[in-house]
């Protein structure tokens, strides 16, 4: 009866630490809700005030830059402007960047991004701070002359 009682404990409290990890993981990782919702916040930050706002988003200030979520924009010809998990792509070209299968993801973020509307492109991008590359979903949608966006990782 005791080993039944030991292994009963031992299956709880591993139950009970994956648990404990998946709440850990779900505190460090953003999600699409959070995506949508910082997304939300930087169409209205832009249209309050354009530079502040792109300010804002490559320092990761004002909330724009949480967890692994941050916001990116490029112009109208596809140079980044902002990127707040590296400020060393401004001024590269979005439309140049492809994944690891060679998706050129910026190309589909520039053809579908409209303004009023969140597009979903799917990617492989390594999170800040990784090398590896994950999957990699990007909320994209236009504001004035920008096309901006924010990625999670499902």
């Amino acid at each position: 009866m005791r080993a039944v009682k030991t292994g009963i404990s031992t299956l709880i409290s591993l139950s009970l630490s994956g648990v404990m990890c998946s709440v850990a993981l779900a505190a460090e990782f953003g999600t699409a809700e959070e995506a949508e919702a910082m997304l939300k916040r930087a169409v209205a930050t832009i249209q309050e005030d354009k530079e502040q706002a792109l300010s804002d988003f490559t320092a990761g200030a004002a909330g724009f830059k949480e967890k692994d979520l941050y916001v990116f924009c490029g112009d109208e010809i596809g140079h980044f402007v902002a990127h707040g998990s590296n400020k060393d792509l401004i001024g590269m070209s979005l439309l140049e960047f492809q994944d690891d299968n060679g998706k050129r993801f910026g190309g589909e973020m520039y053809g579908f991004a409209m303004e009023g509307e969140f597009y979903e492109v799917h990617y492989l991008w390594p999170r800040p701070g990784e090398s590896e590359s994950s999957e990699k979903v990007s909320l994209v949608t236009k504001i004035e002359d920008l096309v901006c966006g924010v990625g999670y990782y499902p």
